[in-house]
């Protein structure tokens, strides 16, 4: 049997780690139009976005 590749919660650490670099690196850019890349690059499930977006959308 094969093991998988990833630890489940994996790829939300490796989205949120983006998150907060791309935030440092392009301050112009509003908040939600970071997630959204963040969401689409990283392919998250509805259940994935809904936590980054409760709770890293702060303000905008």
């Amino acid at each position: 049997m094969a093991l998988p590749t990833q630890q489940p919660g994996d790829k939300l650490k490796k989205a949120i780690r983006t998150f907060s670099e791309l935030l440092e690196k392009h301050p112009e850019k509003s908040r939600m139009s970071i997630l959204h890349e963040v969401e689409i690059r990283f392919d998250l499930s509805p259940k994935e976005c809904e936590f980054l977006n409760s709770h890293f959308d702060k303000g905008q």
